[in-house]
C-alpha cells in the first residue's frame, strides 16, 4: 500500500525553526520527485518546495525561498522540511507530495507560529 507519513509539526513562536519529515513506503521512493505543499485555515492548498530524485533540483515558492530547505535520504526513504525563521504566515497544514499516475498526499502535520 501506497503511503506518506508527515510528522514534526509542532507549536512554535515567530522566529523559531522546525523540521517536519515524512515517510514513504510502498513504493520506489528514489524515482519520484517529491513534494512539500501548505494549507492554511480559509485557503487552497499551496506549493511549498520540491526535490528531484537525485536531489539535483529544488524550488521554493516564493514565500519560503531563503527561509526553508527542503532535503531528502532515499536509503531512508525520508523527505524533509527545515523550516527557519518561521513567521505567523507560515500556519498552515504541511502535506507531503508525490505524483504516479495520480497525486499521492499524506495526511498532512500542523504547524502553528504564534507568540
Amino acid at each position: 500500500q501506497v503511503q506518506l507519513m508527515e510528522s514534526g509539526g509542532g507549536l512554535v513562536q515567530p522566529g523559531e525553526s522546525l523540521r517536519l519529515s515524512c515517510t514513504g513506503s510502498g513504493f520506489i521512493f528514489s524515482r519520484y520527485t517529491m513534494y512539500w505543499y501548505r494549507q492554511a485555515p480559509g485557503k487552497e492548498r499551496d506549493f511549498v518546495a520540491f526535490i528531484t530524485e537525485n536531489a539535483d533540483t529544488l524550488h521554493y515558492s516564493d514565500s519560503v525561498k531563503g527561509r526553508f530547505t527542503i532535503s531528502r535520504d532515499n536509503a531512508r526513504k525520508m523527505v524533509y522540511l527545515q523550516m527557519s525563521r518561521l513567521e505567523p504566515e507560515d500556519t498552515a497544514i504541511y502535506y507531503c507530495n508525490f505524483f504516479d499516475e495520480k497525486e499521492i498526499w499524506g495526511q498532512g502535520t500542523q504547524v502553528t507560529v504564534s507568540s
